[in-house]
């Protein structure tokens, strides 16, 4: 069908099997089985068991990995959807974070279901989105979490002072950290260098001043960073595909 299946067993035990894989899945634990496999019942359960089944499905793409977290391609996502893609990693089979096993939320989205329509839906999408970010979170170990932990200070520095003259020494001096080892932590998170990312938010900081406003290139250049009119034209054609000013006729109103 297209679909995931995310299972939390409430109590008991499901024994479950998705191609050559089979899981025996205590209360507390979840089970994610993915889509378009085939999915069939390991042996019949030996006691009283209960079990949330949410199905979903994702419009961006996926993929299964182990190890170091596999990344969507950047450009190819934003040009689909029109921004940036954010990865979540979310465990085939573990136990459900404490907070979750304890919050009821699963049993609640099930309700939901029988709920007036126009009421139920927003709170459907926020308590899915908070299981899928607890999910997440488990599968950050230590190190990857300090390492999420630098990576969003180091996006959030080049947010805010992303038109001063940022380098990787300046980088390194106001977030306490040498560039090699904030540069590895934006790789893991974002698949992205400071640099590389410093560059891509410019470039889009620029085509908003593009559409937005009548503001000539070179002062939109100077506005967003670029060293230089001429190199901010080199790397937006590069980027978009064609220059600033034919991208400034094409979609502005």
């Amino acid at each position: 069908m297209g679909k995931f299946d995310l299972i939390f067993v409430e109590e008991g035990c499901l024994y479950i099997g998705e191609e050559h894989k089979q899981w025996a899945v205590p209360a507390g634990h979840s089970l994610l089985l993915l889509p378009d496999r085939y999915h069939y019942s390991a042996k019949p359960c030996e006691e009283k068991t209960s079990f949330f089944w949410v199905h979903f499905h994702t419009v961006g793409e996926w993929a299964e990995a182990e190890g170091e977290p596999v990344y969507a391609d950047r450009d190819a996502h934003f040009s689909q959807f029109l921004t940036h893609p954010y990865t979540i990693r979310v465990p085939q089979f573990g136990a459900l974070p404490d907070p979750f096993e304890r919050s009821g939320q699963a049993e609640l989205l099930i309700q939901l279901n029988r709920a007036r329509r126009s009421s139920a839906v927003w709170q459907q999408q926020r308590i899915f989105e908070e299981m899928l970010r607890m999910l997440d979170l488990t599968q950050q170990d230590t190190a990857g979490s300090h390492a999420v932990e630098i990576a969003e200070q180091t996006e959030a520095y080049i947010r805010n002072h992303y038109a001063e003259p940022l380098t990787n020494n300046v980088l390194a001096e106001e977030l306490h950290f040498h560039y090699n080892y904030l540069a590895r932590c934006m790789k893991r998170v974002y698949s992205l260098t400071p640099m590389e990312y410093l560059t891509d938010y410019r470039l889009e900081q620029a085509k908003l001043l593009l559409l937005k406003t009548e503001i000539s290139v070179a002062g939109i250049a100077e506005r967003t960073g670029f060293e230089s009119t001429a190199y901010f034209s080199r790397r937006f054609t590069r980027k978009v595909g064609i220059s600033p000013l034919r991208y400034r006729k094409r979609y502005s109103r």
